[in-house]
């Protein structure tokens, strides 16, 4: 190494000691950002700001995570990496929020079941209204958001969902043993377009509606990096104030538009 005679510029060895940390533990918030650089909040503050500004972090919206940009990464973003997947879908799901109120979720298929990966509730006019969390498993035939992602899933992997969901012992997978019925809904889903939840889904995922009821609607729509779904994106609202087909009226083209900018960002990879 040169032995140069200058100082070394101690700001940006901080900004650089901060980009560290955040790629070797991906994310991290403020206290934990404190806590391995031993930097003041005050100073971690400023130089979150520089970082963020210049597009080399972001801000997960779920829990207020800072992440380091795909952009800028040791190799080039793949669409099917999640935190990719999350850094392209988060100011879009915060712009939607701006424009309908209601808050969503971003989630991804995990084998038997879909999970959350981001939700802007946090955005949201009405952030009382229980979304998410992060990794929060969701029913995937009796939910909104499963039924977009696995109607619009490949075959080859909508099968290999479905035997596996058929041989569950999890009462809130019952369906998956009525060929029928599913086929049904699959059929409904893709004449719609999107995802509705079953008339028995109250949000938990085993319980039926009369069991728990979160008082709650949802649509969902696919996402998808080419020609592969690779999650779904969904829309929640307390259907005392609406129904579904009056959110489909009001709301739905800003969902679509949201699904469409998700999809083209992870196509720019």
């Amino acid at each position: 190494m040169r032995d140069y005679k200058v100082k070394t510029i101690r700001a940006l060895d901080r900004g650089l000691e901060v980009l560290e940390h955040l790629h070797k533990s991906r994310a991290a918030g403020l206290h934990d950002l404190h806590l391995a650089t031993g930097l003041p909040k005050a100073t971690l503050t400023r130089v979150i700001a520089t970082l963020e500004a210049r597009g080399l972090i972001w801000q997960r919206l779920a829990d207020g995570a800072f992440m380091a940009s795909h952009t800028f990464q040791p190799r080039a973003p793949q669409m099917h990496d999640e935190n990719f997947l999350v850094e392209v879908a988060s100011p879009i799901l915060e712009r939607l929020c701006r424009k309908v109120n209601w808050p969503s979720i971003l989630a991804v298929p995990r084998l038997d079941h879909m999970e959350v990966i981001e939700t802007n509730r946090p955005k949201s006019y009405f952030p009382h209204i229980p979304l998410g969390p992060i990794g929060f498993r969701v029913n995937m035939l009796r939910s909104a958001t499963g039924r977009a992602y696995i109607a619009f899933c490949s075959d080859d992997e909508r099968q290999a969902v479905l035997q596996r969901l058929a041989a569950s012992s999890e009462p809130g997978n019952y369906l998956a043993r009525k060929p029928v019925a599913v086929d049904k809904l699959l059929e409904e889903t893709r004449r719609l377009g999107f995802g509705q939840r079953a008339d028995d889904f109250g949000g938990h995922y085993d319980k039926t509606r009369r069991e728990w009821d979160d008082q709650r609607d949802s649509v969902a729509l696919p996402v998808w990096a080419g020609d592969e779904v690779v999650a779904a994106v969904n829309l929640t609202w307390m259907h005392k104030v609406a129904t579904v087909a009056q959110m489909v009226k009001t709301c739905m083209p800003h969902l679509m538009q949201a699904s469409r900018e998700i999809s083209m960002g992870l196509a720019q990879a």
